[in-house]
């Protein structure tokens, strides 16, 4: 149902992050809701997923303090627990948004009032030739409340009889996993090893390497391998496997890997001369062990993946529309439910997304 501006109330409900640490730190309360600068458009919330960047900057997890894999550890308040240093707290935190368009600013396109859009949350702040970026949610107010306001070239209009949490499962999980398969020229025959392949992003990059018609090895735990394999990976490993010893070196073209840890040295010793490592993440731990033979005997490129490359989202909207890959929603909240949505979060068990849906 379209809203006019008039319509849209004063105040909303908001979970708002009120600085580093536990629990304790997100509080719902009633807050005003956004006036639309030029260029704006507010958006009704509709559904809003949960993802790790969420509990790793309120644990500060991005300092250089912590060394060890995302989780429960705490850092205390510092410069540089954020992802473009200190995080400006108190702040509405999520990155993913379907949305409704409600009101618009000046310069903005009124026709646009009631669209359902999905919101691109890595913003590109001077135009694609640099790598300069904002998040929502970790750098501006994000989707953890009833309203949202964003720049209007960054809602994106979506044509599909998905549901709204359904369609919240993709901005932030299925946008960083195109934005590695993108930066890494992801193409049919290629054999790509993906760790970590049940959470959000590394669920996404199945579906996103296979309908390249590439050959996906997957590491998952042993109790989700036979869902990994349902949607869509050719062959499926176990965390506790010898990687090395059933694969063999220099038998991958590609390591897409949100795991690091331990295991980074294993995965440039699988990957071909000429092969690519990518990553957005590092959730088994940041500091790695790095033999530079590996890497400079075998003409490995390393490529780092945070800036959203222009044709990610589109891409992304048009994979939607086309019913070209599918939702993994594992299970939806209510917003005022976001604490136990994030401790079943940390817990592991699921494939695919948590989604909240403000009431």
């Amino acid at each position: 149902m379209q809203l006019e501006h008039s319509q849209v109330p004063s105040e909303m409900k908001a979970v708002v992050t009120t600085g580093i640490g536990g629990y304790d730190k997100l509080e719902l309360m009633r807050v005003r809701v956004p006036v639309p600068g030029p260029g704006q458009v507010v958006l009704k919330v509709l559904a809003a997923g949960v993802n790790n960047t969420d509990i790793n900057t309120r644990l500060g997890w991005y300092s250089h303090s912590v060394t060890e894999g995302t989780g429960d550890t705490i850092a205390t308040e510092r410069s540089d627990g954020g992802w473009q240093g200190a995080t400006p707290f108190p702040i509405i935190q999520g990155a993913d948004c379907c949305g409704q368009i409600v009101s618009v600013g000046a310069n903005c396109d009124e026709n646009r009032l009631g669209q359902r859009v999905l919101v691109r949350p890595c913003i590109r702040k001077f135009g694609f030739d640099r790598m300069d970026h904002i998040w929502m949610g970790s750098d501006f107010d994000g989707s953890f409340a009833q309203y949202v306001t964003v720049p209007e070239s960054e809602a994106f209009a979506v044509r599909s009889d998905w549901s709204d949490a359904q369609l919240a499962t993709i901005p932030c999980a299925y946008g960083t996993a195109e934005n590695m398969v993108h930066r890494a020229g992801i193409a049919a025959g290629m054999r790509i090893l993906v760790p970590g392949a049940s959470g959000g992003v590394g669920s996404a990059l199945v579906q996103l390497c296979r309908r390249r018609d590439a050959e996906i090895v997957a590491v998952t735990a042993a109790s989700k391998r036979d869902a990994i394999s349902r949607i869509g990976a050719h062959h499926v490993l176990s965390r506790e496997d010898d990687l090395l010893g059933l694969l063999g070196p220099e038998s991958i073209d590609v390591v897409i890997d949100n795991v690091a840890g331990a295991e980074f040295g294993t995965m440039l010793k699988l990957l071909r001369p000429g092969g690519r490592y990518v990553s957005s993440g590092a959730i088994a731990g940041p500091i790695v062990a790095l033999d530079m033979r590996d890497m400079y005997l075998k003409d490995i490129t390393l490529i780092g993946c945070t800036a959203w490359d222009e044709p990610v989202f589109r891409n992304l909207i048009g994979y939607v529309e086309r019913d070209e890959i599918r939702p993994l929603l594992a299970r939806t909240y209510p917003l005022d439910q976001i604490i136990g949505a994030q401790k079943d979060f940390q817990e592991k068990r699921h494939i695919g997304k948590f989604v909240l849906i403000p009431s």
